[in-house]
């Protein structure tokens, strides 16, 4: 089997629910559905985390990683795995503005993917994976990405445990 990380980036606090209600989540959505893929398939977990604390004010935060996104603002991390011993990463993170969160950039920028398989999963309220995935192939040359990544509804996620492990073993086929 293939040494595998399961990384993903995900905000607690603030969210939208169906209806555009305002709840706050003690754990985020994609932290949830990365420990249910590492759980379904073992291998190692790591969340990206940003110096910087976003605002707490989710309606005020969309708008905050929007002038990220259009002034190609690379939030400074935390730290970095080493990925020498890995050859497939599970990569989790929300859909923000229909592509990756600036810090998943931050972090892809990182590396050199050469000889890497990747497999993205996203969380979104609907939109799923936007332009990611597109996004991804240009800053990750020389990676295997997956196109067929699974996107989950983010406030579904509670009931969601059976269907993200079985993506995730049907992944790594």
């Amino acid at each position: 089997m293939a040494n595998i990380i399961t990384i993903y980036y995900s905000l607690k606090g603030q969210t939208i629910a169906p209806g555009m209600k305002i709840v706050n989540l003690e754990k985020g959505h994609t932290a949830v559905a990365a420990e249910f893929i590492r759980k379904a398939i073992g291998g190692d977990l790591f969340e990206i985390k940003t110096v910087k604390t976003y605002i707490e004010d989710h309606m005020k935060m969309i708008f905050e990683a929007k002038e990220e996104l259009e002034k190609g603002i690379r939030p400074e991390l935390k730290d970095y795995p080493n990925l020498d011993g890995y050859d497939t990463v599970f990569l989790g993170f929300p859909n923000w503005w229909n592509t990756l969160p600036m810090p998943v950039v931050s972090f892809l920028e990182h590396y050199d993917w050469h000889r890497k398989r990747i497999i993205p999963f996203v969380t979104s309220g609907g939109s799923g994976f936007g332009k990611s995935i597109e996004d991804m192939k240009t800053i990750c040359a020389g990676a295997e990405i997956s196109e067929s990544g699974g996107e989950f509804l983010g406030h579904q996620f509670e009931t969601s445990q059976e269907e993200i492990s079985a993506w995730a073993k049907a992944a790594l086929e």
